[in-house]
């Protein structure tokens, strides 16, 4: 007869086996028996309460036997306290027996007070940072300077025409005669290639005001020159007349009108 035996680490006490050679008799293999959990009294038991024994039906500590030893398993903190909240709740909600429903709008007024006044806080802030970042960004001083020209009326004779340099343009501004200003006045709009009256191309009838380019290949015209006594462009040949309209030429606009204002009877303000 040959027998065996099987051997494991953590389950050498558990598996054991006998093999017997026969043809007729069976493999037999031997268990141990169930092992009864013991029980301890815990009024009996000396160790602190998170670690009692107690027996099924008992909240605490559970001990159980499996094939790795006894372990331990708490099932419940009875030792721990809820805290008080009173100091944070509202003097209206201390009672927990009543509703707080009639006293939920007078409790929200300072939620929103609070809110309203925030919102106001940050959208003031965030108006100056876009401010400030765009007052950064933008033009510094001298060049806002620049884009204005403010010129003197009493240095510009009538019937005379003076150049100036306005945003890196040339600018046109003439003191018209009052005959230059009734042979303007009377020519007929629909007849012109860019149709506008007089009226519309100034302010002030005896001012005129207009860009010195050629709307053809933006030549500089000559002032006082051409066919019809206004402007001149020697380059292709348009003549505008006094009122700066195209009468004859290539160009296909009259000279162009920026903006302009009179603060006062002796001045003129461009840009």
């Amino acid at each position: 007869m040959m027998s065996s035996v099987a051997r494991g680490s953590g389950l050498a006490p558990y598996l054991q086996a006998v093999v017997v050679q026969a043809s007729a008799r069976p493999v037999v293999a031997s268990f141990p028996a169930a092992v009864q959990r013991p029980y301890v009294d815990p009024a009996a038991s000396t160790s602190p309460p998170a670690a009692r024994v107690l027996s099924a039906g008992h909240l605490g500590t559970s001990v159980s036997r499996s094939l790795n030893g006894r372990s331990q398993v708490r099932f419940a903190h009875t030792d721990l306290k809820v805290p008080d909240f009173s100091p944070y709740r509202h003097d209206s909600v201390q009672d927990g027996s009543k509703s707080s429903q009639p006293s939920e709008a007078n409790r929200k007024v300072f939620s929103y007070v609070i809110a309203a006044g925030g919102a106001a806080t940050a959208t003031y802030a965030a108006k100056n940072m876009v401010v400030g970042a765009l007052s950064y960004l933008g033009p510094s001083a001298d060049v806002l300077a620049q884009g204005q020209l403010e010129v003197k009326l009493g240095d510009i004779p009538e019937g005379k025409n003076v150049t100036f340099k306005w945003r890196d343009k040339p600018l046109f501004i003439r003191h018209r005669t009052a005959a230059e200003i009734n042979t303007e006045k009377a020519v007929d709009p629909s007849t012109l290639r860019d149709p506008e009256h007089d009226d519309e191309r100034t302010k002030k009838p005896e001012w005129l005001v207009v860009l010195g380019i050629c709307t053809h290949l933006g030549c500089v015209p000559v002032a006082g020159a051409g066919e019809f006594g206004g402007y001149y462009c020697p380059c292709h040949g348009s003549h505008y007349d006094a009122s700066g309209r195209i009468r004859k030429g290539p160009a296909p606009l009259n000279l162009e009108i920026p903006e302009y204002n009179f603060p006062d009877d002796e001045t003129l303000l461009v840009g």
